[in-house]
């Protein structure tokens, strides 16, 4: 026989929930000694331990194992029960992964911003750019990457079936109430067709221009830097922002990947 404590101790729960556990009759004790209340267990009621502590962990109440402990719950929901609960502990570990993506992120760019040159920024005018463009949306910065390869893709085979050829790449960027709307495709001179919009950015008389080069997971650190450089400089974004994708090739590896950044400006 083993005393609550050493249960206790080889079960890795606490003396506390030992009690708990017999009172409201899930695991009792094989004996309880009359004069002293000293509770005792077998060896083997480990077993029944083990089996309450990892339906516990799984997600279920202590009313929900009493069942399946004493065998009074059908083996078909008992079954539901537990794809229920694969369902939702999937749908946390995705969260997770979002969540440590993000933070990563953040961190890159923590630690980008020690390094960041911010010069070499140029403020040219920019000449009025017809593109072939589909729209779309992402509320987080985790989504954007998933909502742009799409679209890039889509307009490069809309392009294609019109017998034309997608050339340079560009994007446009504004935050809005509903998230960050992108407008996303290649240079084109022909008629709108299915599959695109031709959609004809503006002339600009200033932009502050500057060159990322590598990874797009990096870019952001990249427009920050050009964002204080532009405060810095006394000059007020006007309109949305533009990424024109010089090199971007090959698409398995960034490393070699050149990316204008514009950002069209005005005195204030």
């Amino acid at each position: 026989m083993l005393s609550i404590s050493d249960f206790a101790r080889f079960g890795q729960v606490s003396v506390r929930m030992l009690r708990h556990y017999d009172a409201i009759g899930l695991l009792r004790p094989a004996r309880v000694d009359e004069s002293t209340g000293y509770r005792s267990y077998r060896a083997d009621q480990l077993a029944a331990l083990n089996r309450v502590v990892a339906l516990k962990d799984l997600g279920f109440t202590l009313d929900q194992v009493a069942l399946i402990l004493r065998d009074e719950l059908p083996a078909e929901q008992l079954r539901g029960m537990l794809r229920a609960r694969r369902a939702e502990l999937e749908t946390e570990q995705a969260r997770a992964r979002l969540r440590l993506a993000g933070v990563e992120h953040r961190l890159r760019i923590i630690e980008r911003e020690n390094h960041m040159s911010e010069s070499g920024y140029v403020v040219k005018s920019l000449a009025a750019r017809p593109v072939a463009v589909r729209p779309g949306v992402a509320t987080e910065q985790s989504e954007i990457a998933g909502v742009v390869e799409p679209l890039f893709a889509q307009v490069a085979e809309a392009i294609t079936a019109a017998g034309g050829c997608p050339h340079t790449g560009v994007a446009t960027y504004e935050m809005t109430e509903a998230g960050l709307q992108m407008r996303v495709g290649y240079d084109y001179a022909g008629p709108p067709t299915d599959g695109f919009e031709v959609l004809t950015l503006p002339a600009a008389e200033h932009a502050v221009c500057g060159v990322h080069l590598g990874e797009m997971s990096g870019i952001d650190a990249s427009w920050q830097a050009l964002s204080r450089w532009v405060d810095a400089e006394g000059w007020t974004p006007s309109g949305p922002c533009r990424e024109v994708y010089v090199r971007a090739e090959p698409l398995d590896d960034q490393s070699g990947w050149v990316t204008e950044l514009q950002q069209p400006v005005t005195r204030p």
